[in-house]
């Protein structure tokens, strides 16, 4: 009986997270089917949120939708198309969320090149079709536009960029991803401002985060799934490009700093309407190779080799990295797990995942409950000290 209760009173514990905002609050995720947007669906559901989803059918088999059983977490999950304007219209007019997190998107650099038309229609004129679904809902309150650390004109210097670095983009993928930001820039100086906020209620921020890892993408041409493809093949693992420095982090890590921001818009609207970035601190930033090595090692077994890099002729990027000083100083918030942890993390979910018989689930939610715990031996405010909603 006690262990029952300190079960319900740790549940209890995490509702309070991010100011307790969350609780039976409607919160509209696009892209729930995917990697990122299925943790943040499960993440919700923890928060005791009423958690609608709108997004394609999950982008690959397996996937983490269908192996932690996300639908169970939903309120209501629809299969729609952000480039269809009229049903995002209709869905939001029904669901009439007070939150909204917009992560639908293509998300591959390499499939960039191969379907740049799909990659614009999906990323740029999806956000606008989102952007133009929420201004026709009186509901909401808080929007919320994910786009990437790529947002950026990616000059290959050695120095991380800031919010008010300017958009670019050498592939079409990275490049989509800045034109979004300037759609969301738009709007918001268009029909949500800051300084008129009384008149339309709408609080419009966009976030870009690092190189994600953790358990349950298997996306093609990522680092994390090739090696736990080929880890589990017994073969060795094929690196390209590996003197590359990405901003690494766990899943969970810009997730939490979503919701933390997103919290505080809430609350505190007219403060946060701008671009935020969510990554490692500058201490953290690896290389793909030094990634690939700590992969070997948790995994316990396995190599790598150097992949001839002269049979591929798509551009990618040598060195990026991201300042987080602002979300660090505004919004009081941090990483909490190390490059080292986060692969631990990642890579335990893997090995979990090929006993057919667990409970993948219960696995996730717990590796989120533990993060929480983490996050509140640090300190940080959304982890239990913000103010209450």
């Amino acid at each position: 009986m006690a262990s029952s209760q300190s079960t319900v009173e740790g549940m209890g514990r995490v509702k309070n997270m991010f100011g307790g905002v969350y609780q039976g609050r409607r919160v509209l995720v696009t892209g729930h089917t995917g990697f990122k947007g299925s943790w943040l669906t499960l993440w919700l559901a923890e928060l005791g949120a009423n958690v609608y989803g709108y997004a394609l059918e999950p982008p690959t088999s397996p996937n983490l939708f269908e192996e932690a059983h996300v639908p169970s977490a939903l309120a209501r999950h629809e299969i729609g198309d952000v480039r269809d304007c009229s049903h995002l219209q209709s869905y939001l007019s029904e669901v009439k969320p007070d939150i909204v997190f917009h992560l639908a998107a293509q998300p591959l650099v390499r499939l960039s090149y191969e379907e740049p038309l799909a990659t614009y229609a999906t990323n740029v004129m999806g956000t606008v079709h989102l952007l133009e679904a929420v201004r026709h809902v009186d509901s909401v309150r808080v929007c919320q536009v994910i786009t990437s650390d790529k947002c950026y004109e990616n000059r290959e210097c050695v120095y991380a960029y800031r919010e008010n670095d300017p958009m670019g983009g050498y592939d079409p993928y990275s490049n989509s991803k800045g034109c979004a930001e300037l759609v969301v820039s738009s709007y918001r100086q268009s029909f949500f401002h800051p300084d008129k906020i009384s008149e339309h209620g709408v609080s419009l921020s966009s976030v870009r985060a690092g190189n994600v890892i953790g358990g349950g993408d298997w996306a093609e041409n990522r680092i994390i799934p090739d090696c736990i493809r080929a880890l589990s093949r017994g073969e060795p693992i094929q690196v390209r490009n590996q003197h590359a420095i990405r901003p690494w982090q766990h899943v969970l890590e810009p997730l939490s700093g979503y919701l933390w921001l997103a919290a505080k818009q809430y609350q505190e609207p007219g403060c946060y309407e701008e671009g935020w970035n969510f990554g490692p601190m500058g201490t953290c930033d690896m290389n793909v190779r030094q990634i690939v090595e700590l992969i070997v090692n948790a995994w316990g077994n396995g190599s790598w080799q150097a992949q001839n890099t002269t049979i591929h002729v798509f551009h990618e990027a040598k060195f990026l990295k991201l300042d987080v000083t602002k979300a660090n100083t505004l919004l009081s918030w941090s990483p909490v797990c190390s490059v080292p942890e986060s692969v631990a993390d990642t890579v335990i979910w893997y090995r979990l995942y090929q006993d057919k018989g667990s409970d993948m689930k219960s696995f996730t939610l717990g590796q989120i409950r533990s993060y929480y715990g983490k996050a509140v031996n640090t300190g940080l405010d959304w982890a239990g000290k913000g103010s209450k909603s």
